[in-house]
Parts: structure tokens; sequence; C-alpha cells
């Protein structure tokens, strides 16, 4: 790889010279400019602009640490802040932590040795103590879909207790008292609010809680196909079916095609979170959207106030609405309720 040494060769100057081209800074005659221009096209010479912006205390850099970069969810919220962030001139790290803490934290050391400016960040658990030490840093951190207690930090998400009531409110309006809900892990707030929403509708309707219906795993395909089976297994044997993100669905689905069962005839399933129309032209769930994008965009611009100083002074908590699509995949229950083999 070629060196700033090495253009000051190829030009024929000091190499306080190239830096003097390089950073705009320092008087360079126009023959010069050109000879040290010249130089760096020929060679390929690619500057190293984190050692000057270090003497600013500033890399114009931003990180996103997301949980799974496979789900369209968050490849959609990654394009908002992307896009917000490259408005401003900065650049965006991706890290992608699978909801593993150790991977986790493993990338929030390497991204506090890389002196970036500010971090949106998706926690893998419930803990504070990840937040703090990025705080600890002096490094901005705006937290992104999920809440975490006893932490002074912006935040910005959807509403998962809302988009779960309504949910289970469409349900329970279409005839349904037997409902399963599929969610994520105990520790994930996101989890927990979408249990609650669902909980609350239940008891404004009047239906009692079956424990045996509320199912914990994790924001997996695979994982939504193993609750799915269970919730068959409990009687009565669910008509409707909660899953708390797409992936869980798309695993829930497959169950209950595999046990012979029709969606919607046989069994209702809803969900949180829409698949593209690039996947799933023609969509056939009902689902609880959250503005994905939004989330992302209005997350970075409320971390680069803050960088500028121009951010308000109180914390934030901004929840941002979701909408309820009514589609093929839910409707009234069998007239003749079935029950577990």
């Amino acid at each position: 790889m070629p060196t700033i040494r090495d253009v000051a060769k190829r030009a024929g100057v000091a190499t306080m010279t190239v830096s003097r081209v390089i950073n705009n800074s320092g008087y360079v005659s126009d023959v010069t400019r050109s000879k040290v221009e010249e130089a760096i096209d020929e060679l390929g010479y690619v500057p190293n602009m984190l050692g000057p912006s270090l003497r600013f205390n500033q890399t114009n850099t931003l990180a996103l640490v997301l949980t799974d970069i496979t789900n369209p969810f968050w490849t959609t919220l990654a394009r908002g802040v992307e896009d917000a962030a490259q408005e401003k001139g900065y650049s965006v790290i991706l890290c992608n932590t699978d909801e593993s803490l150790e991977k986790q934290d493993q990338y929030l050391t390497m991204l506090m040795k890389r002196r970036i400016d500010g971090m949106l960040f998706v926690p893998a658990g419930d803990k504070a103590e990840p937040v703090r030490l990025i705080q600890k840093q002096k490094t901005a951190v705006v937290i992104l879909d999920r809440n975490i207690p006893d932490v002074d930090v912006d935040i910005v998400r959807g509403d998962s207790f809302g988009g779960a009531y309504q949910l289970t409110k469409h349900l329970i309006e279409l005839g349904h008292q037997h409902i399963a809900i599929l969610t994520g892990p105990r520790n994930i707030s996101t989890s927990v609010e979408r249990v609650d929403g669902f909980c609350r509708a239940l008891k404004e309707a009047g239906i009692d809680v079956n424990p045996d219906y509320i199912l914990w795993g994790n924001f997996k395909e695979n994982t939504g196909a193993e609750m799915a089976a269970q919730a068959l297994n409990v009687t009565p044997r669910p008509t409707a079916f909660l899953a708390v993100n797409n992936f869980i669905a798309n695993g829930a689905w497959q169950t209950l095609v595999q046990a012979g069962l029709n969606v919607p005839t046989d069994v209702s399933l809803v969900t949180f979170d829409d698949m593209p129309a690039s996947i799933i032209p023609t969509p056939f769930l009902t689902v609880a959207v959250q503005p994905a994008y939004d989330m992302g965009y209005q997350a970075t611009q409320l971390l680069l106030a803050r960088l500028l100083n121009e951010g308000p002074a109180e914390r934030q908590e901004v929840i941002l609405p979701v909408k309820l699509f009514i589609r093929q995949s839910s409707a009234p229950p069998k007239t003749n309720h079935f029950t577990a083999n």
C-alpha cells in the first residue's frame, strides 16, 4: 500500500507539501499541487483520514449496532440511518450481534478503540452496563427499538405495546378467545411490551390470560416453528396466533401448514413487521407495521443533534406509532372449536 512518502518521492516534493495538498491547508503553487495530485492518482494512494481527525477529536464516523441484519426490518432501519448520516457528511460502521451478548461486547470494545463520534445501539439484553460503558467513553449514543431501564439515554422505538394491543383486539373482535402469542426473550423489552399489550387487550375483553398461551423464545424462524408446535399441544388448542416479529411468523406458518391447518380457515396468524414487496409481492399476513426507516432516520438526526450541541436539554424517548394492516391471514374462528389431538 503506497504511503505519503511514496507520493512525495514520486512528485519530487516534501511530505509536508503532500499533506498540505491532501488537507487543503497552507500555500501550495498550482504547478506543485498538480504534481502531487498526479502522483496520488498514479500510485492509487488513499489518505489516512483518522490521524488528522483525532487532532480535532472527531472522525465523522457513526456506528450502528443491531441484532439481525438478515431481517428486512433492520435493513430498512439501517437505510434510514445511512441516509441521515450521509446528509451531514458522516459514514456509518455496521455491526451485527445476532442477539449475542458476547458479540455485542466484542463490537463495543472495537468501536471504542476506533474513536467513533456516536453510536446507534440496539441492545442484545436489558442491562444498563453496556450503555454506561459507551457513555463513560464520552461517546454520544441513542438506543433503537428497545428500552433500557435505569440509564439516562435517548431512545427511539416503535409502539410495541400498542401494536400488540391492536393485533390482539382485532383477533378478539373476530371472535377469537383462545389466542397464543409467540414472543422473544424475556430480557428484551420489545418481547415484554408486546406480551403486556396482548394481555391488556384480553383483560379488557374479559378473557382470562392463559399462561400456556404465552410462549417465550427468540426472534428466529426456527424458534417460531418450535413455539407454534408447542402451542398446538395446548388444550384448548389456540384458534389464533400472534407472532411478535416476521421471522417468528414465518416459522409458525411452516408448523401450521405441516400440521395440516389452513390459514385463516382453521387458524388465524398475525404479526409485527411486514416483509418487503420484493420477497412477498402479494402481502397476505395481517400486520402491525413499525416505521423502520423513520426510526433509523429520526434516531440518527437526534444523535447528530447531540454531537453538534443542538439537541434538546432533556433525555428524549420517541415512541413511533405502528399501523395495523388487516389482510387475509385473520378471519373468524370455526364454529366448532377443535382441540389438541
